[in-house]
């Protein structure tokens, strides 16, 4: 018998170096001036400039896309997860009203397929140019045992840049101000455990088949809609709009009532009017298949609004329109009240 290696262990370092090289134009096309050097070293390295802030921050912000991947792995299709990865991430630094700077991406698998983590880093990105952002560095893991060969996990991590005295946040946020809310056209990456429980297991649906009776195309392609990346349009807002926005929530896991409240003083509270919105048509048969309750439905889902910014109300009009320029389908979707007793976000 010959001597053991690490290939006869699991792990084939062959296979990570192919994937590295193959991801290395991908990477390469987020740079941004302030990237030294491409990928391959111990440490990415980005030369801050302040740009003559008077008092700089750091803001960062990890994350992953949850059971998201599981959908991924079921039909084979992971060129977007990268996306929500980036929109995760960078969506919760803006929040601060940072600019999003770079991103690392950490990739875990079972084994490594050269293509498959390709095909993963591609769309982390194409997030990062959607971003603005540089993709700086990453690592990708084999780990045989711990994970069967096909399992993948997808995480990363963003840093962006803030001048402290234009940081976004509850302590600038008063009653009376106006709720603006981005809207997002599916689940984005939170409620998939719920999402599949009910359209997969409890409703035994096809990912092949439509996504409801008459949809013009299948579940798989609407659990799979990549993420909208909010950053830019909320950055361009702060750059043209100056003062009109007070603070930012980024709603994911927890939705609107989870979410909301941290971007709000402790003696406020808001009022939310959701017939001004229309609820995309998935939530509507996650709701009727799982006969799932409306306050866990809004409690685990988006409902449809994947950002919501605390404006100036008298400048809420103007608000809208500099995100419709940017691309955002924006809805004045609230207002900021005194806090009652119970729970601090009214559905009206």
């Amino acid at each position: 018998m010959g001597g053991s290696s690490y290939a006869d262990a699991g792990v084939d370092i062959d296979a990570a170096d192919v994937a590295v090289e193959r991801i290395r134009a991908t990477v390469a096309g987020t740079a941004r001036p302030e990237l030294l050097g491409g990928i391959g070293g111990f440490g990415g390295l980005f030369s801050l400039d302040t740009g003559g802030q008077t008092s700089p921050a750091l803001v960062a912000s990890t994350d992953g896309v949850g059971t998201k991947l599981l959908v991924a792995r079921a039909t084979g299709r992971y060129a977007t997860i990268g996306i929500d990865l980036v929109a995760m991430c960078v969506d919760d630094v803006v929040c601060s009203g940072a600019e999003p700077l770079f991103l690392l991406d950490y990739i875990a698998t079972g084994r490594v397929s050269p293509a498959r983590i390709a095909e993963v880093v591609a769309g982390v990105a194409e997030g990062c140019r959607q971003a603005g952002c540089a993709l700086l560095g990453g690592e990708t893991a084999e780990h045989p045992d711990a994970m069967a060969p096909d399992d993948l996990d997808l995480a990363g991590f963003a840093v962006g840049l803030v001048d402290r005295a234009e940081m976004l946040g509850p302590d600038r946020v008063s009653t009376g101000d106006a709720l603006v809310g981005l809207r997002s056209p599916g689940l984005r990456s939170n409620g998939y455990s719920l999402a599949r429980h009910v359209l997969l297991r409890r409703a035994a649906l096809d990912l092949d088949g439509p996504a409801w009776p008459g949809a013009p195309y299948s579940l798989a392609d609407e659990l799979l809609l990549p993420s909208r990346i909010y950053s830019p349009a909320v950055r361009r807002v702060l750059r043209e709009r100056p003062g009109a926005v007070h603070a930012a929530a980024h709603i994911t896991g927890g939705g609107i009532p989870g979410n909301l409240p941290r971007a709000l003083p402790e003696h406020c509270g808001a009022e939310v009017f959701p017939a001004r919105w229309e609820v995309p048509r998935i939530f509507q048969e996650i709701r009727r298949l799982g006969e799932v309750a409306n306050a866990e439905m809004a409690r685990v889902f988006n409902l449809g609004i994947g950002m919501v910014l605390v404006v100036d109300a008298d400048r809420a009009d103007d608000v809208t329109a500099v995100l419709a320029g940017a691309g955002e389908h924006a809805v004045i979707m609230g207002n900021v009240i005194p806090r009652e007793e119970g729970e601090r976000v009214r559905w009206r």
